[in-house]
């Protein structure tokens, strides 16, 4: 695993260098990588990718001016330019009376172990082994004609950030990532699926297996598929895609949309958006979370937040800017990368499940639609109003029936919201979670 002792020293020589520069204050972030990815297609090897990257950046502030610069070259004559390019930059860029470093008060002061990496470090041989069994798996499924392969990819990842206030900490992460993608049926009536797995810990990963066979069988379900009436239906969205209206959501919430009154949510906060009932949570220290983080990208505390409360708007997502140009406090949400500077961004988000189960849910409906797959977007910032393509199933008299594609649904989501019921079976599997989501009232289009 790495270690990023010498990372938080050659940080703090840096900020150190730029306040005796010039810097009011300063702040700067390393991340370093290491990834192993291993291609299977058709019972043979496609190949194994290895990288490596180590990016440095600093963020320099003098007076109320702040630039951000960037290196890959970690040599002492490369930092002392990285130096003075950014004193440089920051004296020439326009006044923002709203950057700075996060309140010292804020600082995290005790970083918490999340369980976020995993000490195997797997050679492209155990890789190509795992590959091969999820591509092998999908191809035995009876149906299946083609196959775009099988990967299993593992990565590893080391954040140390430092800024003139006193703070210095960092943390590390791996992920593996297993997935397969496969084709059923022939000429022009073949049919594409496929199914992945993230997880910090090899432990956690689904069976390759149990992957590719699931690919394969969302491909064949997939035959022969229809087209329906276009009209108004109750909809139900897998969990595959139900998280994108809570990424819609943190989009519409985020502080800089707010204060750029871009957002059709902007005046909505403390109102009643879902119905009673319904809680979307933040909670950046789950143990094991795919974007789990013990502090955030300006070195605040994290802490779960409550996003949704009983279906009413609790919060924005904030940072430090955002924050004063609101007259707020940050939520910790800051995040970045090296060569950026903070921007709001949430964490591991996701709605808390409802009491029926999915298949309650499925036959309490006589005629809709149960999505699978969507593709494209057209979403309106300003309005809320949403329409994207989609594929899954018919629910006819309580039951999936036959396969649908080149389906839109559209609405608006300020009239969508109030319409959602989650269904029980949350899992944390995406990051941005959401169990089966019913949604009543949707327009879809078809025939």
């Amino acid at each position: 695993m790495l270690d990023n002792t010498n990372d938080l020293d050659r940080l703090a020589d840096l900020i150190a260098k730029a306040t005796a520069a010039g810097a009011d204050a300063a702040d700067a972030m390393q991340v370093r990588a290491t990834s192993l990815d291993a291609s299977w297609r058709m019972g043979k090897n496609e190949g194994v990718e290895r990288s490596e990257a180590s990016d440095l950046g600093l963020r320099v502030l003098v007076g109320v001016r702040q630039a951000v610069v960037s290196t890959t070259d970690l040599a002492e004559s490369a930092l002392a330019e990285l130096v003075e390019r950014g004193i440089a930059m920051a004296r020439a860029v326009p006044e923002d009376p709203n950057c700075g470093l996060a309140d010292p008060d804020l600082l995290a002061t005790a970083i918490p172990d999340l369980d976020l990496a995993d000490a195997t470090e797997p050679d492209s041989a155990a890789l190509l082994a795992l590959a091969a069994e999820a591509e092998d798996a999908a191809r035995g499924v009876d149906g299946i004609t083609n196959s775009e392969g099988a990967e299993m990819s593992w990565g590893q990842s080391t954040v140390a950030l430092a800024n003139s206030d006193g703070f210095a900490g960092g943390f590390a992460g791996t992920r593996f990532t297993v997935v397969a993608s496969v084709v059923a049926g022939t000429d022009t009536g073949m049919e594409r699926d496929y199914e992945y797995h993230t997880a910090r810990h090899l432990a956690d990963l689904d069976s390759p297996a149990d992957i590719g066979r699931q690919a394969g069988e969302r491909a064949v379900s997939r035959l022969n598929p229809r087209k329906q009436k276009s009209g108004q239906y109750p909809v139900i969205f897998d969990p595959r895609v139900s998280g994108g209206f809570l990424r819609l959501l943190a989009m519409s919430i985020s502080g800089n949309a707010i204060v750029r009154g871009t957002s059709f949510l902007h005046d909505k906060i403390d109102t009643q958006l879902f119905a009673d009932g319904v809680t979307v949570i933040d909670d950046p220290l789950r143990v094991r979370g795919l974007s789990s983080r013990p502090f955030d990208g300006e070195a605040v505390t994290c802490r779960p937040m409550t996003v949704i409360e009983d279906g009413r708007l609790a919060t924005w997502i904030l940072d430090s800017r955002s924050a004063r140009q609101l007259e707020l406090a940050t939520t910790g949400h800051a995040s970045r990368g090296p060569s950026s500077s903070p921007s709001p961004s949430p964490s591991n988000l996701y709605m808390a499940p409802g009491a029926d189960s999915r298949e309650t849910m499925i036959g309490a409906i006589d005629s809709g639609f149960y999505v699978t797959e969507m593709m494209g977007m057209s979403f309106n910032s300003n309005t809320g109003d949403y329409s994207r393509g989609a594929a899954g199933f018919w629910i006819e008299n309580g039951e999936l029936t036959y396969p649908v594609s080149e389906m839109t649904v559209a609405g608006n989501l300020l009239e969508m919201f109030p319409q959602m019921t989650p269904a029980s079976d949350l899992t944390f599997r995406f990051g941005t979670d959401v169990p089966t989501l019913r949604v009543d009232g949707l327009t879809v289009a078809g025939l």
